[in-house]
């Protein structure tokens, strides 16, 4: 069995050509909403659950996983992390691992786009965000950071239609009137409304790929003057990588 870490457009690209080639596999993935990513897919498995690294190598055991392609978001770290080093470092699994990761957006306009490494970093450098109307399409998960700042900018947040998401944000400080749940990428002409809509002065999001509507960003941050603020990749040491489905069916001729 192939394990397929999934939950994003991407691993839908990489389960559909594991049907075709009917290849044994399974999905893991975190949300149950999740799952209808997969709904059209034939002869899969999906399972929903958050594996530590000791459930990881229960998995394998209990599912017969022979490989891992990890098609997880490119913030998703303890995940990857976690795989990377239960193949690496058990003598006893030693699987083939592969990273499928989203190609990045690159752009020639930098007059208004700031770069962070994290977002601790742009916390603690916060005057860039001080009295703004501020857009997060960051992800839920991360919200709690800003609460102790909604006295130094008035926040708003894009996040993912799910209960948990709501959650989180109201959690996190954020009222009715401070949160869209709508699931990326959105069309230019729907992001522009929004940005438009609140009167947004900066925006600040995650270099997550075209999945997660990244370029559109840019060009309506040049288009509007807007300042956007990019989180940057995490930087992981993948033992494989690959960066298109010619890529991965190279991998699936080992099998």
């Amino acid at each position: 069995m192939i394990w397929l870490i999934g939950g994003t457009s991407e691993s839908v690209i990489i389960a559909r050509l594991l049907s075709d080639l009917k290849q044994d596999f399974v999905v893991t993935v975190t949300t149950k909403s999740a799952c209808q990513l997969y709904e059209d897919i034939n002869n899969i498995q999906v399972v929903v659950t958050k594996l530590s690294l000791a459930q990881m190598r229960d998995f394998i055991s209990l599912w017969q996983v022979f490989a891992i392609i990890d098609a997880s978001h490119p913030f998703a770290l303890e995940v990857s992390q976690n795989a990377i080093r239960l193949v690496t470092s058990s003598q006893d699994l030693c699987l083939p691992y592969l990273r499928y990761e989203r190609e990045t957006v690159t752009t020639n306009n930098h007059k208004n786009i700031f770069y962070y490494p994290d977002l601790q970093s742009l916390l603690s450098d916060n005057w860039i965000l001080k009295q703004k109307k501020v857009l997060l399409t960051i992800g839920a998960k991360y919200l709690h950071l800003f609460k102790p700042y909604h006295h130094q900018a008035q926040f708003y947040a894009r996040i993912l239609p799910y209960q948990s998401s709501l959650e989180l944000a109201e959690k996190a400080g954020f009222g009715c009137d401070r949160i869209i749940a709508i699931r990326p990428p959105l069309s230019l002409e729907l992001e522009k409304a929004l940005w438009q809509l609140w009167d947004i002065e900066i925006v600040v999001t995650k270099a997550g790929g075209k999945a997660g509507g990244e370029d559109i960003k840019y060009q309506l941050a040049e288009e509007l003057k807007i300042p956007l603020v990019v989180i940057k990749r995490p930087s992981l040491n993948y033992p494989l990588m690959a960066k298109s489905v010619e890529d991965v069916k190279e991998f699936l001729k080992n099998f």
